[in-house]
Parts: C-alpha cells; sequence; structure tokens
C-alpha cells in the first residue's frame, strides 16, 4: 500500500502547479484524500479533502478560490491544482487516504482520521 506525491517544484508567485497523488497496492476508490501541507518551522495543517466519489470537497480558507482538488478513479489519482500561488504557498504537500465515508466539514483536518500517507512533494514560491 503506497500513496506517492509528485508534481511540485519551483514556481514564481502567481504562477501554477498541479500536484498528483498516485496510489498503489489498494483501490483509491474506497478511500476519500485529503491534501496537507507543512511550511518550515510550522505544524503541518490541511489544505483540502475530497470525498470518494469527487463529489464533495473542503478547502483550507487560505486556499479557496486559488485550488481545486479533484479525483480520476479509473487513474487511482488524486489532483490539486494550485493556481495564483503565493510565497506563503511554500510547503511539502502531503496526500493521505482515509477509507469510508467522507468526514464532515470540521472533522477533515485531523490528521489522527487518516489511514495512510504519502511522502511529501516540495513546493516552493519565490522569484
Amino acid at each position: 500500500v503506497q500513496l506517492q506525491a509528485s508534481g511540485g517544484g519551483l514556481v514564481q508567485p502567481g504562477g501554477s502547479l498541479r500536484l498528483s497523488c498516485a496510489a498503489s497496492g489498494f483501490t483509491l476508490d474506497e478511500y476519500t484524500i485529503g491534501w496537507f501541507r507543512q511550511a518550515p518551522g510550522k505544524e503541518r495543517e490541511g489544505v483540502s479533502y475530497i470525498g470518494r466519489s469527487g463529489g464533495s470537497t473542503f478547502y483550507a480558507g487560505s486556499v479557496k478560490g486559488r485550488f481545486t482538488i479533484s479525483r480520476d478513479n479509473g487513474r487511482n489519482t488524486v489532483y490539486l491544482q494550485m493556481n495564483n500561488l503565493k510565497p506563503e504557498d511554500t510547503a511539502d504537500y502531503y496526500c493521505a487516504a482515509r477509507r469510508g465515508y467522507r468526514l464532515i466539514a470540521s472533522a477533515w483536518m485531523n490528521e489522527k482520521l487518516y489511514d495512510y500517507w504519502g511522502q511529501g512533494t516540495l513546493v516552493t514560491v519565490s522569484s
């Protein structure tokens, strides 16, 4: 069972990146997925979340309107499209999977509720 996050890199402010979270060893459509990030010297925080079918999504206030989460269960992959990136978006980004029904809005940021975590992919926003 493995989650592989990828797509990070260096981008200028205002630019875009698309992160991918690919699952192997299990069927992703049985899991809801969260994206988290951890900036240097800061605690990890929730960024976005998507239900199993993709019909339910949540976003942190700091990224709402700029980031879009989506999933392609046929490809066993979840995406995070990040637009209008800001220097404060610089962080290691992680995806996490939770088996079962979707979490409610007040719970999806709780890291303890997730079963599997991928390694981080670094996003650096700088001119």
